[in-house]
């Protein structure tokens, strides 16, 4: 048996100012062929799942094209035409193949498409046809479509956020697969809608905790193949925006229906349970100086670059050196210039620059600082996090900067921080201080939740607040809860 892969992996933030362009997504990857096996080999990602669950079935594994960018504005036609090309010319290379897997994400936007990977999937069936079993993995903030039901045979999405399942999801995407190559899965599968959208929200915690034991309850059922509960990602401002749930049986319509269905009703019944507790930096700042455990993590949730911010966000690093703290680290804020800055001048010199609030006037205005140079790194190191484990990450010039009684680390590449890592390559080991902040929604638990005291979230303005009155939906199908006072799903 022999099979193609291919990934092509954007969370598109529609409100975003920032364009997503080829070379967003040359910063991360934009490998052919081979290079698509060899970058994921060894990673405990989707791609990494499917290439060894191939090595263990003796399947031959054949790399078509992988590209990943992160989150940030929308895809701009021009990448979007050679995503596709790229996509499309990388599975027609691999020949004679039994079964495709592509691993995509489920939110991207492209400029006059709504649905990114909708449109992709048609476009891979228009030239292989639909007798070749297609294997789709997705992200859980993916908002399933029509189209993405109609041209997959398999959706399969993440169960858990932090997202640290995505291998074993590319494990079962090609067992899946090599089930349908002997006819011995025949997978129906049904999408539940429902007028709601949610914040982020933990898998660790209820009300999604108790959604997803529901759907292991499911699975555990004689036929039942996989059952999904798909978030969304509410900062797309698309018609088919919204809560999902998708279940797969095997050659049993009725039973997907029954079991999407019944998920959907357990989700609505719980849908006011996922209104967040909101507190401002200083509120969250005012608990984190009371508690007498440390360190208490302090995650900005509404300047997450994992959700198409701009990580340059000044309102808790700002509220951080107004307030009197020692023993407190900030990692890290997205600043090329201050950056680049430090590395001119060197460790051991004082510099004074406007940090961060450059990218758009939402997230803050820049911080007038004088700062010391304390060290400076190339910001490269392994990821170590549950989630992409082994995976290499480059942020370019960085630097740790000391003032009001803060450790600052200042980078030139914007990412969330997964774990302690990027701590570590600048001397500060996180366990020893007493505060440590980050940008983060909830990736950041796989790493922290085991080595901290206490996890306080903030929220302000920003493209991931969990305040979606702040924005102008404008294309989104409504009535939608919470914006709208819906009673009925």
């Amino acid at each position: 048996m022999r099979i193609v892969i291919a990934e092509v992996m954007h969370e598109t933030n529609t409100f975003s100012n920032v364009p997503t362009t080829r070379e967003l997504f040359e910063l991360w990857e934009w490998a052919r062929g081979d290079a698509t096996i060899a970058n994921h080999r060894g990673v405990r990602d989707f791609l990494g799942g499917m290439i060894d669950a191939a090595d263990q079935r003796g399947i031959e594994v054949v790399g078509a094209f992988s590209a990943s960018a992160y989150p940030a504005g929308t895809i701009t036609s021009k990448t979007y035409e050679a995503l596709q090309d790229e996509l499309l010319s990388g599975i027609a290379a691999a020949g004679k193949v039994d079964a495709i897997c592509l691993a995509l994400h489920g939110a991207g936007v492209a400029e006059g498409i709504d649905d990114l990977e909708g449109a992709l999937l048609k476009a891979v069936r228009e030239q292989v046809g639909y007798e070749l079993p297609l294997i789709v993995t997705l992200d859980l903030h993916g908002n399933i479509t029509d189209e993405m039901v109609r041209e997959a045979d398999i959706l399969l999405g993440v169960h858990l956020y932090p997202h640290t399942d995505c291998y074993e999801r590319g494990l079962e995407a090609v067992e899946l697969a090599e089930r349908m190559v002997k006819g011995t899965l025949v997978p129906r599968m049904y999408r539940a809608t429902l007028p709601l959208i949610v914040p982020t929200s933990t898998t660790n915690l209820s009300p999604a905790k108790d959604i997803n034991e529901a759907c292991y309850r499911w699975e555990r059922e004689p036929g039942m193949v996989d059952c999904a509960f798909f978030h969304g990602f509410p900062y797309t401002d698309i018609p088919e925006l919204g809560v999902t749930v998708i279940a797969i049986a095997n050659d049993d319509a009725e039973l997907a229906k029954r079991a999407a269905e019944s998920v959907a009703d357990l989700i609505w019944a719980k849908r006011d349970e996922f209104a967040p507790d909101v507190l401002s930096p200083k509120e969250g700042l005012a608990l984190a100086k009371e508690a007498t455990a440390f360190p208490v993590v302090i995650n900005e949730t509404s300047d997450n670059p994992g959700g198409g911010t701009p990580g340059d966000g000044t309102y808790l690093l700002r509220a951080m050196l107004e307030a009197d703290l020692q023993d407190a680290c900030f990692g890290f804020i997205y600043d090329p210039e201050v950056a680049a800055l430090a590395h001119e001048k060197g460790v051991g010199a004082t510099i004074e620059v406007q940090l961060g609030g450059k990218t758009d006037q939402l997230h803050g205005e820049p911080i007038a600082l004088t700062a010391y140079v304390k060290a400076l790194t190339d910001g490269a190191f392994i990821t170590s996090s549950p989630m992409g484990k082994g995976s290499p990450v480059n942020l370019g010039k960085s630097v740790r900067l000391q003032a009001n009684g803060v450790d600052i680390l200042v980078c030139s590449v914007k990412t969330q921080v997964l774990d302690e890592q990027v701590f570590l390559l600048h001397g500060i080991d996180v366990t020893a201080y007493k505060i440590v902040a980050l940008k983060s929604s909830q990736h950041f638990r796989a790493s922290f939740e085991p080595i901290s005291a206490q996890i306080i979230t903030v929220d302000s303005p920003g493209l991931t607040t969990l305040q979606f009155s702040s924005f102008a939906y404008k294309r989104l199908n409504r009535p939608k809860y919470p914006l709208d006072p819906v009673t009925e799903r």
